[in-house]
């Protein structure tokens, strides 16, 4: 059976023609249950994320399921064109498919290198299909070692330790650098945007548990502060939330400093001379960088973190070779395993066919020649048989190999089954 693979994802595909290729989980489910009305004892695994959309698929019963019957199905099941799903998705099969899926559960394919999230999406996909009974041999198969390729990458290369985005070095290497642990530690995050938003859930991430929000809008800064059981405080209040941090991050969008070099000597001058890590992740900066200058202050700005980010990116690069060389080798012992699985019991029942025959001729010829010939000359006779065997199975036992490895494109297992008569138990 063939892996078979149609899919779009942001290398390919503008967000405004993936938002139409999207599943809800509804619209995953009905895919599932038509899939099963139509392909009986086919498999099938749907990965939706808001990156890329791909629908794995493999055996079923005659006829062979095709990637036309695929597009027609995501077509009916997002009441979308024919022509439009085809346009957009791309069709991949067998060891294509394999070696993609496998760079997609290594986040090798992802718009950021390395990033974690989508190999716990690949899993969920695989767990949901598993529930909805649309698995099978193959899919089991190809998704646990996706599963076992990808945590290969982790370990074995540091493409997932370089971190690419401002917030995420921010707290993930410079915070460290200044502190054990932020645990305990008072955090006050001004501003309530995006970039506040996924600094928020580096902090969470590494165990801030005594957060502020401080924003312009204070309702803004009580939705987001909800979402991370933080506190949420109006700018007004700007000023005493500094005297309490230890450690203060900028992410707004105001055209000056929220707090001038001056007033903030005099609030830090009222913290005791504890340590106090900034950082200003802002465009126009939040803090005037003469801050930096006070005792006990250390502040790191964009231009710093960016640079961190390149030099990461430059290194996940390096990495790229070496992760790419595991992925070969991944797909490779797939293959390897399959093409084992699939014509191992057919070889085993034609070298027993062919011993039987062998043997029988043996036994024959021995018994015309009545004695005649000694112990040494009997043992000739049969090497002489057994390379005469070997050499007729060679040629059909390479051909039938290199066939499994092209998934069966020509046929020879079927073909071989009905030559020798080996049975379809084999």
């Amino acid at each position: 059976m063939t892996l078979k693979m149609i899919g779009c994802s942001h290398h390919d595909a503008a967000v405004e023609i993936r938002e139409q290729l999207s599943f809800t989980e509804n619209e995953i489910s009905r895919t599932f249950e038509l899939f099963g009305q139509r392909f009986a004892g086919a498999e099938l695994v749907l990965l939706s994320t808001c990156n890329r959309v791909e629908m794995y698929a493999a055996g079923g019963n005659s006829p062979a399921l095709q990637s036309d019957d695929l597009i027609n199905l995501v077509a009916d099941c997002l009441n979308q064109s024919r022509d439009f799903v085809a346009n957009h998705m791309i069709v991949r099969e067998g060891r294509e498919a394999v070696e993609h899926l496998f760079l997609v559960a290594a986040s090798l394919d992802s718009m950021v290198v390395g990033e974690a999230q989508i190999l716990s999406q690949v899993k969920q996909s695989y767990d949901l299909a598993n529930d909805a009974d649309r698995t099978g041999p193959i899919t089991h198969g190809v998704f646990q070692a996706a599963n076992r390729t990808a945590k290969r990458v982790q370990t074995e290369t540091s493409i997932h330790r370089r971190r690419l985005s401002v917030p995420s070095v921010a707290i993930g290497e410079v915070v460290p650098e200044v502190f054990n642990r932020l645990q305990g530690k008072r955090v006050v995050l001004c501003g309530a945007g995006e970039m506040a938003e996924e600094t928020l859930r580096y902090l969470k991430n590494g165990g801030a548990n005594n957060l502020c929000v401080v924003n312009r809008s204070l309702n803004r800064a009580q939705k987001l502060a909800e979402d991370f059981g933080a506190d949420a405080e109006s700018m007004d209040s700007l000023h005493d939330q500094i005297v309490q941090a230890d450690l203060l991050i900028g992410t707004t969008s105001a055209e000056e400093p929220i707090v001038d070099a001056s007033t903030f000597a005099v609030l830090n001058a009222k913290r005791g001379g504890r340590i106090m890590l900034v950082l200003d992740l802002a465009v126009p900066r939040d803090f005037d960088p003469v801050i930096g200058d006070e005792p006990g202050v250390y502040l790191y700005q964009i231009d710093d973190l960016q640079a961190a980010c390149n030099r990461n990116r430059r290194e996940r690069e390096k990495q790229w070779p070496k992760a790419k060389k595991i992925i070969d080798e991944e797909v490779d012992g797939f293959f390897q395993s399959l093409q084992q699985r699939a014509t191992g019991p057919v070889i085993r029942r034609l070298r027993e066919r062919a011993d039987k025959v062998k043997s029988e001729e043996l036994q024959r010829l021995f018994g015309k020649l009545n004695g005649s010939t000694d112990t040494a000359m009997q043992k000739e006779i049969e090497k002489s048989f057994d390379r005469l065997t070997n050499k007729l199975l060679h040629p059909p036992m390479a051909s039938l190999r290199d066939d499994a490895a092209d998934g069966h494109s020509r046929g020879l297992l079927e073909a071989l089954r009905h030559l020798f008569n080996l049975g379809e138990d084999s």
